[in-house]
């Protein structure tokens, strides 16, 4: 094997270590491009001929398909960790609340922190909520009750 030919085959396997991160990492970026640059420039290091070419390039693709399919089914066992899967919980004595539990903010008074018209801010206990008019204008520092919650919206009315 002559030195062209070595270099060859550490740009082969550069690229394939490079686009296998390019696979785990989300987005397409540095290791991708450089990868790719990396297989295409060892292509032609280590090809003589345009037949010789052409099945290398098949056989790249081959280990490709071959090591995205191994990839993926390792991220689906989770053997590999994923950066694009969320692992934490949104806990409620964390202080996360979800649109079900906002039941308890029925009959709260507050103030209109915007204008009304018919979407905008109250602010009840100090925390501010978007918040949805009975269908009418009210100005902003006015008087608010919520008289319904629908799901996540809060619907007010004046007082």
């Amino acid at each position: 094997m002559d030195t062209l030919m070595i270099v060859g085959i550490i740009l082969f396997i550069a690229g394939f270590i490079l686009i296998a991160v390019e696979m785990v990492v989300p987005g397409f970026g540095a290791p991708g491009i450089s990868g790719i640059a990396c297989l295409i420039i060892g292509l032609f290091l280590t090809a003589d001929t345009i037949e010789e070419g052409a099945f290398i390039t098949v056989i790249v693709l081959a280990l490709l398909a071959i090591m995205m399919a191994i990839i993926l089914w390792m991220l689906s066992k989770g053997k590999i960790h994923s950066p694009i899967i969320l692992e934490e919980e949104q806990k409620k004595d964390e202080g996360y609340i979800s649109s079900v539990d906002l039941n308890y903010l029925l009959g709260k008074k507050g103030i209109a922190e915007t204008d009304l018209r018919p979407t905008g801010v109250g602010n009840f206990e100090g925390v501010n909520f978007d918040v949805i008019s009975e269908g009418k204008y009210i100005s902003k520092g006015a008087s608010l009750e919520i008289i319904k919650v629908n799901g996540s919206k809060l619907i007010v009315k004046q007082q």
